[in-house]
């Protein structure tokens, strides 16, 4: 399983996410590759923010060596899953697809908590600190029903 965790400019949410997912699997020795992107190329080679690598590092989470890149059509046959954290995002991930499976792939995050809701994952870039510990429950929770999914699937 194959999974990837898509933002906007790939330095707050997703990196976040997919810190978030790595360790689950781990902790359920579970066979999951894990990666996240930008929509953008603002950010592209660059670490996460340091808000995000903090908060992660709070809750055992190490972020820190996570470099941004962009979104790419190859990451449509690479990955299994792909989850976007807000509408925008998913209108700018899908518009790279090639056809009805590749689309297919492409969910929002909170969907997993609220279906059919398609609530967004709050950007914390420009707000403090309760911005980034309200993403990271909202992601931990997101990522708990994404690891039971997984045991599903591989049981």
């Amino acid at each position: 399983m194959k999974v990837l965790m898509v933002c906007l400019g790939n330095i707050c949410r997703s990196p976040m996410a997919q810190g978030i997912l790595e360790k689950k699997t781990i902790e359920n020795g579970l066979a999951v590759t894990v990666d996240s992107a930008a929509t953008s190329d603002y950010h592209v080679g660059d670490n996460p923010d340091p808000r995000s690598i903090s908060k992660a590092a709070e809750h055992g989470i190490d972020i820190s060596s996570q470099q941004g890149r962009q979104v790419q059509n190859s990451d449509f046959q690479k990955f299994d899953r792909i989850f976007v954290m807000d509408t925008s995002n998913y209108s700018n991930t899908v518009s790279l697809t090639n056809n009805v499976q590749e689309i297919n792939k492409v969910e929002l995050i909170l969907n997993l908590i609220s279906p059919g809701s398609n609530q967004s994952v709050p950007d914390p870039y420009y707000g403090g600190e309760d911005g980034f510990e309200n993403m990271y429950r909202l992601l931990d929770t997101a990522c708990n029903i994404i690891i039971e999914q997984i045991k599903n699937e591989q049981s």
